[in-house]
């Protein structure tokens, strides 16, 4: 009879308290929620907007209004309040309709072995499947962050598993009302010297760049001090992520369905979300300019300027603010004579896309010219890391494409030019205040 009574009492409270995670055989209804042990996430089920469709989702508990940060069943919602998200036996979350089918389960991949698994949500807003006494995050059996929606989240890890093969993407939702997979995406793309893309559909949109060691090269200005960010890369894992100092503080990136990037900020002071628009200029747009040309804002106005040594490719076209064909040299590069190169320095730029580029992580800035003068297809050369007084090298040899001019911040780059194409001859749609360097 205490036997009978004692689980009357810890299904009462299971379903009556705020309870961080799930056993075996357990579960939560349409109603019920799981909440971190801290108070930051809620898990349950929801309808976006104006939709009808019930989701499983996680969403900061006490921020107005409301923030989902992840879906589970994004593309296949339930028509009623019948759900129900169990733990099964073998480790594995389900969600079950109202006739007990799966409609989404949390595929487990991993090899490890499952002993008395638990499904928690952490106060990161991950909701994992471990093994109950290990907390190792690296032997998690199955994790939300591994499956991103439309939101980046400070400890989340946008790239690739080169072990498994994950690849880690931020994808819009389809409307506002609507979480399933919508056309645009951010992705960490591996070619060359890695870097984070914008895409609609397979199309790039933008691109945020590469790592400096401080700063993604597209974004040098901090929005918010209280976080460190780095971009991991090693023979396991190639990916991007940052973390918040400060817990009070909900600093997270989003993807909205029309493909814009937005920094939503939230405090315990203001105790209201800010809203920090990212990729809303011009410059912005994909290779704007086309190859060798930099692109500049004025307030609401684009200008494209190429590069000193270069001239448009279409005069004409040119002319009239049509920039997308870019700029070509002014005169055919002879290797022959390449010990009369020499290198325009530009500050504070957006390098190049970097898909085609070539790095070292372990040469100075000074080797890493004489690779490039001694390379007649390098176009030109930078720091790969910009942080104390930097080091690294990244050369490029096709044309060079996506840069722009930032008003504070950015990077040095120097491109390789004939010094026959600058010295004594009229510079056509140039920009100035840059330094010419030559080797004879």
């Amino acid at each position: 009879m205490l036997f009978i009574w004692l689980f009357l009492l810890l299904s009462y409270l299971r379903n009556s308290t705020s309870l961080d995670s799930l056993l075996p055989g357990q579960s939560i209804r349409d109603g019920e929620t799981l909440v971190s042990e801290e108070e930051t996430f809620e898990v349950g089920f929801f309808s976006p907007g104006t939709s009808t469709g019930r989701y499983l989702g996680i969403w900061y508990r006490n921020v107005s209004p409301l923030i989902v940060v992840w879906v589970a069943n994004r593309e296949t919602p339930l028509q009623n309040k019948s759900g129900v998200l169990k733990l099964d036996e073998r480790g594995v979350l389900v969600i079950l309709n109202g006739t007990n089918s799966t409609i989404w389960w949390s595929y487990n991949t991993s090899s490890k072995v499952i002993k008395n698994p638990i499904a928690q949500l952490l106060d990161s807003g991950n909701i994992v499947v471990r093994n109950e006494h290990d907390i190792n995050e690296d032997n998690f059996l199955w994790q939300s962050f591994d499956y991103p929606c439309d939101k980046l989240l400070p400890g989340m890890k946008i790239g690739w598993n080169l072990v498994t093969g994950l690849d880690r993407t931020i994808s819009s939702w389809k409307k506002e009302d609507d979480p399933a997979k919508g056309e645009y995406s951010l992705k960490l793309d591996l070619k060359g010297f890695p870097q984070l893309f914008g895409y609609k559909g397979n199309a790039i949109r933008f691109r945020v760049g590469s790592w400096n060691g401080q700063a993604l090269v597209g974004y040098p200005i901090r929005p918010l001090t209280e976080y460190v960010h780095e971009l991991v890369f090693n023979e396991k894992e190639v990916y991007y992520e940052y973390k918040t100092l400060d817990r009070s503080i909900f600093f997270i990136v989003t993807l909205n369905s029309s493909g814009i990037g937005n920094v939503l900020l939230w405090t315990n002071q203001t105790r209201g979300i800010q809203v920090f628009s990212l990729w809303s200029d011009l410059c912005e747009n994909y290779a704007m300019c086309g190859a060798n040309s930099i692109c500049s804002m004025d307030g609401n106005s684009q200008t494209c300027d190429c590069i000193k040594g270069y001239v448009p490719k279409f005069p004409e076209q040119w002319n009239v603010s049509k920039w997308y064909n870019g700029c070509v040299p002014r005169t055919t590069p002879d290797c022959r004579n390449s010990n009369t190169d020499g290198f325009l320095r530009y500050t504070d730029l957006k390098l190049p896309d970097t898909s085609s580029s070539w790095f070292n992580t372990t040469i100075n800035l000074e080797e890493c010219k004489k690779y490039c003068l001694k390379n007649c297809s390098c176009k030109a050369y930078a720091n790969l890391d910009i942080r104390n007084g930097g080091s690294g090298c990244l050369l490029w040899f096709d044309d060079l494409i996506d840069m722009r001019k930032f008003s504070i911040g950015g990077q040095d780059i120097y491109f390789r030019i004939q010094a026959s194409s600058v010295l004594g001859t009229q510079c056509f749609g140039c920009l100035t205040s840059v330094s010419l360097l030559l080797f004879v």
